[in-house]
């Protein structure tokens, strides 16, 4: 077998899983942090683990493990309540899958894998890093770093689910800061020119007002669709200024 490997570019593949083990860090410990919620709600080991395996998204199983504390399972009403508050945590993801379809081609079945799969990091990490790889952004640098954060947030949910509240607590640890930080990293080397250092410096400003009033989710798609129709208007009138 080629490094192809009929089609697919396992080499590519490896290398989009190596670029995420960094965040590992920063996952993990949120992992552990869900099982610990979700078994304390009541969830067996087995249920707690195919949340994870099945819906694979920290905020949205953190909110339907919480629906079991004390209550046992939700009724009607809360379930819900529970779908809408997941669509709106994850509302963002309209945007990431918009911004990969205009830079990588899938087909149908890749693009509902690559789907069920993305998450903030992967989706900041294969952006900055995919175009640098050897061979460019492919499928398979994009399902290996997808994969990479899958694998670490499931093995580290089921090691939350075995030892429970023995493990410490991630707020204590300080881990929180890593996503962030993971974060600026990627966007430094974005602000190219004035146009990006003013989108973002906007962009950041609308983020922090708005993230005091709307949820997280809601607030990424707002600004992520403000923001980029801001930086086509500045740079359409300096078009137009120039021609």
């Amino acid at each position: 077998m080629t490094g192809q490997g009929r089609g697919f570019d396992w080499g590519a593949f490896a290398r989009g899983f190596r670029v995420m083990v960094p965040l590992w860090a920063g996952v993990v410990p949120f992992a552990v942090a869900y099982a610990v919620t979700a078994r304390a709600g009541g969830l067996s080991v087995w249920e707690t683990c195919l949340m994870s395996v099945t819906v694979f998204a920290g905020a949205s199983q953190f909110a339907a493990a919480g629906q079991f504390v004390g209550g046992g399972v939700p009724g009607v009403a809360a379930a819900l309540t529970l779908v809408g508050t997941t669509f709106v945590l994850n509302a963002r993801h309209v945007l990431y899958g918009l911004s990969l379809s205009r830079q990588l081609p899938l087909s149908p079945l890749q693009r509902a894998v690559a789907a069920q799969f993305l998450t903030d990091e992967a989706y900041g990490m294969v952006l900055v890093a995919g175009p640098r790889d050897p061979g460019g952004l492919s499928v398979g640098f994009l399902l290996g770093a997808e994969l990479s954060l899958f694998a670490a947030w499931n093995a580290a949910t089921l090691l939350g689910a075995l030892a429970g509240a023995a493990l410490p607590d991630p707020d204590a640890l300080g881990v929180g800061v890593i996503f962030p930080l993971a974060f600026l990293g990627l966007l430094v080397p974005l602000l190219v020119g004035r146009v990006a250092v003013l989108v973002a410096l906007v962009s950041g400003l609308g983020a922090w007002g708005l993230g005091r009033v709307l949820p997280g989710g809601l607030v990424v798609l707002l600004i992520g669709v403000g923001g980029a129709l801001l930086g086509a208007l500045i740079s359409t009138r300096r078009a137009e200024v120039r021609a």
